[in-house]
């Protein structure tokens, strides 16, 4: 859907779209011709169909320039991605998951903008909105905090009580002894036992914004979230799902 200008497009100036029944010449909006721009890359990525014509894609991809879209400053990844995003926004996916987490991880690694959103993105066609979580590393690391701190205090308790009578130890040495026993332990005991296959992600939700935490992994015995975790927003009570690969956090379609 296309929606008009009181102004009249100059087709000199920029891209024109032309109304079907009338033939006049209809101007659009940036967020249409962006959208325009990616109904184009996913045509041709997904069937191979040219949706205009190359002269009339040049000109809405110089229009876009002019413009200051970051969308035509994209190598043939991230407009793959993009397109990708569009497609399965629409509910017609043009890749499996797999391909679309292996695509999305090299493009994180090529430090891509197109990668990551850590703003919320709606859309009206299919009504989900998306964003890209952060992994929250310093609460994962907290995880291996019990375990470290009891396998510290054992191996300071043999030091003092078991070696110490025979064999006087400066305590600072014993502490950088036992440090690569203690840091081995702890990970295999957190890791094993305590929270296995843990991570801990962070960020907005895709529709009020409101921060959230997800645990992924078990607790002790407790089976937790693997590998798509599904959770109600405390704020708004919207449900919302996140990959725990990608991080990529999206709503239910309406």
């Amino acid at each position: 859907v296309l929606f008009r200008s009181a102004e009249e497009c100059i087709p000199d100036d920029e891209f024109c779209a032309v109304d079907e029944n009338t033939g006049a010449l209809v101007r659009l909006t940036l967020v249409e011709k962006e959208r325009m721009f990616l109904d184009c890359l996913q045509s041709y990525y997904v069937s191979g169909r040219e949706v205009l014509p190359d002269e009339e894609f040049d000109l809405l991809k110089e229009d876009l320039s002019w413009n200051g879209s970051n969308l035509v400053q994209m190598n043939r990844n991230e407009a793959k991605y993009l397109a990708a995003m569009q497609a399965f926004n629409v509910g017609t996916p043009m890749m499996s998951d797999v391909e679309f987490d292996a695509l999305k991880t090299e493009l994180k690694e090529e430090k891509s903008k197109f990668a990551v959103t850590t703003e919320p993105k709606c859309y009206i066609d299919s009504g989900i909105c998306t964003v890209t979580m952060d992994e929250d590393k310093f609460r994962n690391n907290l995880l291996y905090l019990p375990a470290g701190v009891a396998l510290f205090i054992g191996w300071l308790g043999i030091g003092f009580e078991i070696i110490e009578p025979f064999i006087r130890v400066n305590p600072i040495l014993l502490i950088a002894l036992g440090t690569p026993g203690i840091f081995a332990g702890s990970k295999i005991i957190t890791e094993d036992y305590l929270f296995p296959k843990n991570k801990i992600v962070y960020g907005p939700c895709p529709s009020c914004e409101a921060e959230n935490r997800i645990y992924f992994g078990d607790i002790l015995t407790v089976e937790g979230f693997d590998d798509v975790a599904t959770i109600k927003c405390p704020s708004c009570k919207v449900q919302f799902s996140v990959q725990r690969e990608s991080l990529r956090a999206s709503t239910v379609p309406k």
